[in-house]
């Protein structure tokens, strides 16, 4: 399959806004390159998209002005390859890797998730998923109930259930994300649910994770809280630091949330339902 590859330089936070809201508008991967005070975005299309829309959708939706952007065509055989150069094992917290497949495990005690870049956004290595990721790492109880939504390649839930969680629900509105999401579970050896939201059936969670935009989640509160049971969690990322009050301010009718953790920029929000 032929894809694009679509490049952009920009300011690291910029980029890192922008990487978030490309996936959202229907890119299928992203990678960025920092240099200094500056950092290249390389987010992969397929060869029928229209890369001027993409870049300006996103934009729109991040809050930014239309970037300068240089196309150029890839092949299958590039990208991997390209993949492969540029991911290598991360090390989430203490005890928690995340482990390209093309690579050994550096801790073979370690919990080890293998996850390769892929058609859906999540490997790990942006700042917004590690904060969820390290919330999961001290938080999860054994046999919690867990819903994923917006899950991208799975990571949260395929992790939630290295961490000993019990029913996972992991969901998502691209058919492409349900399918890798799947095939993540089922190659890391958990069983995880994955549908779409008008298909995950009646119930609440222990803890409902969303790692997403700022925009969007303001707006999925009603329907998260209605998923979380009483005493339920929520923790919510995605959200620039210069973001996090109003995610809080939108939440607070129902949850006793705030700012629980934050990274390079990006803050982790969540708290208790009331």
């Amino acid at each position: 399959m032929a894809w694009l590859s679509i490049t952009l330089e920009l300011d690291t936070l910029q980029a890192e806004t922008l990487s978030e809201a490309l996936m959202e508008a229907g890119a299928d991967c992203v990678a960025l390159d920092p240099a200094g005070s500056r950092t290249c975005l390389s987010a992969l299309a397929r060869a029928d998209a229209d890369p001027a829309v993409l870049v300006a959708g996103a934009a729109a939706a991040a809050g930014l002005p239309p970037p300068v952007f240089t196309v150029a065509p890839l092949a299958d055989e590039d990208w991997v390859r390209r993949s492969q150069s540029q991911f290598g094992p991360i090390q989430v917290a203490g005890r928690l890797w995340i482990v390209p497949s093309w690579h050994t495990p550096p801790d073979p005690p370690a919990i080890v998730v293998r996850l390769d870049p892929g058609l859906a956004f999540g490997t790990g290595s942006h700042a917004s998923t590690r904060l969820v990721l390290k919330y999961l790492e001290k938080n999860i109880r054994k046999a919690d109930r867990v819903l994923d939504y917006g899950c991208g390649s799975g990571i949260l839930a395929i992790v939630a259930a290295k961490l000993g969680a019990g029913e996972i629900a992991a969901v998502d509105i691209d058919p492409q994300a349900l399918e890798t999401a799947a095939a993540n579970a089922g190659d890391n050896g958990v069983m995880v649910r994955v549908a779409a939201p008008d298909s995950l059936a009646p119930g609440t969670f222990d803890v409902v994770l969303a790692n997403i935009l700022a925009g969007p989640l303001i707006a999925l509160e009603p329907l998260l809280a209605v998923r979380t049971r009483e005493g339920g969690r929520v923790a919510l990322s995605g959200i620039l630091e210069s973001q996090a009050a109003e995610v809080v301010a939108a939440y607070a009718p129902d949850f006793d949330a705030g700012v629980i953790a934050s990274e390079e920029g990006w803050a982790l929000v969540g708290g208790e339902r009331k």
